[in-house]
């Protein structure tokens, strides 16, 4: 017999940020081809500061998408572009939490759900499981991705406690709390012993093959330069500060001339372009590095697709944290940059693709030498790309597949 998902997610189409929307774009997909009656309770598109409405021809027919109120507290609720703190808790997108409650507990009462799925990085969603799965008793499963609470996040006191609170929800109520990365479970389990080991259930990020399937290699950044490298999608200022790579690439236009004039960097997307502008005039390397707008999800495959070599970067307080990009640089079968720490999950699944060189986000010196030994491999012709059968195996498909048989088993 069919289940009905009621699945909770602010990020889903036509929203145009990162590609973590995907995940929830994917799952759902799956569930409703495999024959489930799948309902997405997102967020009226007013609330997203980037949309696109081409992309929700994403989206497939047999989803049923409601669209519940939600403001940006920052931009609607602001005077002169300040505004209450309170109006920022859990997030800035709180106006959400009373829309989709009202919009959820109404599809509830039409027609009984089987399961509500909520999720993260909008800590709002995971109220809103928590009230319709209080309120209905409907069995209830976060899909948390990554860790809530950690040491230096979140920053502010209040938004400590409060998620500290969702955590405990999460804990007491959730039949599935799921997670995208080893270490992620490892910490929960260090953090709650108590909780049964069927609670925590590991679903990795992945690209999506079908979004693949419509993406071809382009000439946006032909005969520019020999080699480019691009990074697509959201440079967080803390978690993944481009500063050392800035020095990094100064260093090698002082040192290494002839290899920092066959170079072209693409930050494409950066969402904080007002940021990084002054620091690359700072450094001199505009000549090498360039801030580029957002391109929706499609067109970013393809430019991917078309570069010579890929860049991440990820501080080691992400080490919890594997993000959905890292998987599509995989599938992407181009060398990869990785400026992150060795130890953390993320370089571990990038070491799979046998085509990457690691250095820490915060060391400038190893940064050079990656890079100089990345254009040097590229010129010797010395990567050698995953077959696709092995690839296979970090797509979204591979994780709705198993996320589809867990709910089977409710």
């Amino acid at each position: 017999m069919s289940k009905h998902i009621l699945y909770i997610a602010f990020h889903f189409p036509p929203i145009q940020i990162s590609s973590g929307v995907h995940r929830s774009l994917a799952f759902s997909r799956y569930f409703a081809e495999n024959g489930e009656h799948v309902t997405v309770l997102t967020a009226d598109k007013k609330a997203y500061q980037h949309y696109d409405d081409k992309n929700e021809n994403l989206v497939p027919s047999s989803v049923k998408v409601v669209h519940a109120f939600a403001r940006d507290s920052a931009r609607h609720f602001s005077i002169r572009k300040r505004y209450f703190g309170f109006l920022a808790l859990p997030d800035r997108w709180q106006s959400w939490i009373f829309g989709a409650f009202f919009s959820g507990l109404k599809i509830i009462l039409k027609q009984k759900q089987d399961v509500i799925i909520s999720t993260y990085p909008i800590a709002s969603a995971h109220i809103i499981g928590y009230l319709l799965h209080k309120i209905t008793g409907t069995t209830w499963i976060a899909d948390l991705r990554d860790p809530m609470l950690q040491k230096e996040y979140p920053e502010s006191k209040t938004n400590k406690k409060i998620f500290s609170w969702i955590e405990r929800k999460l804990i007491k109520h959730c039949k599935h709390i799921i997670l995208t990365s080893p270490g992620a479970v490892a910490l929960y389990q260090e953090r709650y012993p108590d909780v049964a080991s069927s609670v925590w259930q590991l679903f990795p990020n992945g690209y999506d093959e079908k979004l693949f399937s419509q993406a071809q290699a382009n000439e946006t950044h032909k005969n520019i330069k020999d080699i480019c490298l691009v990074h697509s999608g959201t440079i967080y200022p803390l978690d993944r500060n481009p500063k050392h790579l800035f020095i990094a690439i100064s260093k090698l236009k002082n040192e290494k001339p002839e290899i920092a004039s066959r170079l072209h960097i693409v930050l494409r997307g950066s969402g904080h372009d007002h940021l990084f502008t002054p620091m690359i005039t700072e450094y001199n390397i505009q000549d090498i590095v360039s801030l580029q707008p957002s391109l929706n999800y499609v067109e970013a495959i393809n430019e991917m697709l078309s570069a010579n070599a890929l860049l991440l970067l990820q501080a080691s307080s992400c080490n919890y944290q594997t993000p959905a990009k890292a998987y599509e640089y995989i599938r992407v079968q181009k060398p990869i940059l990785a400026l992150t720490d060795a130890d953390g999950d993320t370089a571990d699944l990038i070491k799979q693709s046998n085509m990457a060189e690691i250095a820490p986000l915060n060391n400038s010196e190893m940064i050079l030498e990656s890079i100089i030994k990345l254009v040097y491999s590229i010129d010797n012709n010395c990567y050698q790309a995953l077959p696709l059968e092995q690839i296979v195996k970090f797509s979204r498909q591979y994780q709705a597949e198993k996320f589809h048989n867990l709910i089977l088993q409710l």
